[in-house]
């Protein structure tokens, strides 16, 4: 039997197509909602991170913590698993993570003119204007994700599917008839190539998620057990990095072999690194000096600890609102917002985050009011990186211990 994967734009009536489709074909049924519930459990991402792979807007950490590179890799594990059953519907963004090299598998992608988008959104209570929001919004993301997963930037395009149905143009019942019929066709039956290229798929994407365990982004592809491991940036020591991967590659079982090749990013500017897992990886600095904070967030980064950079205390209560920092280095004496205020607003609404002072123009009074607040650390200017450092390392130790005991 086969598979149907669906792609679909947004308020294009796809829910009462998808309805239709179900009812034709007795599927069962498949949502992204579904996938990252399985990827949640597979890795040790929460839900709520691995749905933000899905957002055209790239996180401000995640260069350091590549957590939609890793998301991707459990999303296509939770995939390639459910694909060991059949007759079953897929629908959202992880439908097209299945390679096309499964060819029991029936592409299907439904859209309608903006016209026809606006006015069904407009249906439901918003204004035009809204409507055109809402709908390029939720493009933008299709756009970014296509990209990102399939170097196309129009999701929309028939080069990615079998099908590609206007939900404006036909009637529901002629929709689901054509899938149906289309799923009968010899092409789409289960054949011992396509159940192969299902098992290359799983086995794949098991080496994958090992690799970003241990904090390597590799491209991974399996032909019966022969694993090709793909480097896409440049990196000083070539040998030493294919020797480690290899190393980590052939524990997985079913690997029989592993080849390590340069893809056709190597050669650009970016240089290779190893994400490290110890160390906290979503560090937010804050401080309205400049210089100051630039420097000191390159003398963090030579000692592996990257961060992003707000100057001021509103930018950095907004970008809390959006991201999720884990360590957070504060001044005191900034305009509009000062430290105090921001630290007891993050200590209100963010408790997990753990906020180290740095401040050049405390007093003994700041500081028991900071600790009182629930600071992790008053530190003062000018202060040693060394021990700055380890200041960090020691709030990182007690998020991971906090979550090993929750």
């Amino acid at each position: 039997m086969s598979i149907i994967s669906l792609f679909t734009g947004t308020y294009c009536n796809e829910e009462s197509a998808i309805k239709g489709i179900l009812q034709k074909t007795g599927y069962k049924y498949l949502t992204d909602s579904d996938i990252v519930a399985k990827a949640g459990k597979l890795s040790d991402l929460s839900e709520s991170k691995i749905v933000k792979a899905f957002s055209a807007k790239p996180s401000a950490f995640n260069q350091f913590t590549h957590e939609k590179e890793r998301s991707i890799a459990y999303l296509k594990l939770a995939v390639a698993e459910s694909l060991a059953e059949d007759n079953m519907l897929i629908n959202g963004f992880t439908s097209l993570l299945i390679p096309t090299g499964i060819s029991h598998v029936l592409r299907v992608c439904l859209i309608a003119d903006m016209k026809y988008r606006v006015s069904i959104a407009s249906s439901t209570g918003m204004s035009e204007s809204e409507a055109l929001k809402t709908i390029h919004k939720n493009d933008e993301d299709r756009i970014a994700w296509t990209k990102s997963i399939l170097e196309n930037d129009d999701p929309w395009s028939t080069s990615l599917y079998d099908m590609v149905l206007p939900t404006d143009k036909m009637t529901l019942e002629e929709l689901s008839d054509l899938v149906g019929k289309n799923l009968g066709r010899d092409i789409l039956k289960s054949s011992g190539t396509s159940e192969k290229a299902v098992q290359d798929f799983i086995l794949a994407s098991r080496v994958e998620t090992v690799l970003a365990k241990e904090g390597h982004m590799i491209t991974v592809e399996a032909d019966a057990g022969a694993v090709t491991l793909t480097i896409n940036k440049k990196v000083l020591m070539l040998k030493r990095l294919e020797e480690e991967l290899q190393s980590i590659a052939l524990k997985v079982p079913g690997v029989k072999s592993v080849e390590t090749k340069v893809g056709k990013n190597f050669y650009q500017a970016d240089v290779y690194r190893k994400y490290d897992l110890e160390m906290p990886s979503k560090l937010l600095l804050v401080d309205d000096e400049r210089k100051f904070a630039q420097t000191l967030s390159e003398r963090l980064g030579l000692r592996d600890i990257s961060s992003v950079v707000a100057y001021d205390g509103e930018s950095a209560l907004n970008l809390i609102k959006e991201e999720e920092p884990e360590v957070m280095i504060l001044d005191l004496k900034m305009p509009g917002i000062d430290g105090i205020e921001v630290l007891q607003r993050v200590k209100q609404t963010n408790p997990q985050i753990e906020v180290i002072i740095l401040t050049g123009h405390g007093t003994e009074a700041d500081r028991q009011r900071c600790m009182e607040l629930g600071a992790f650390a008053y530190l003062e200017k000018p202060v040693d990186v060394n021990v700055l450092s380890e200041t960090i390392k020691r709030a990182n130790e007690k998020i991971k211990q906090s979550r090993e005991n929750t």
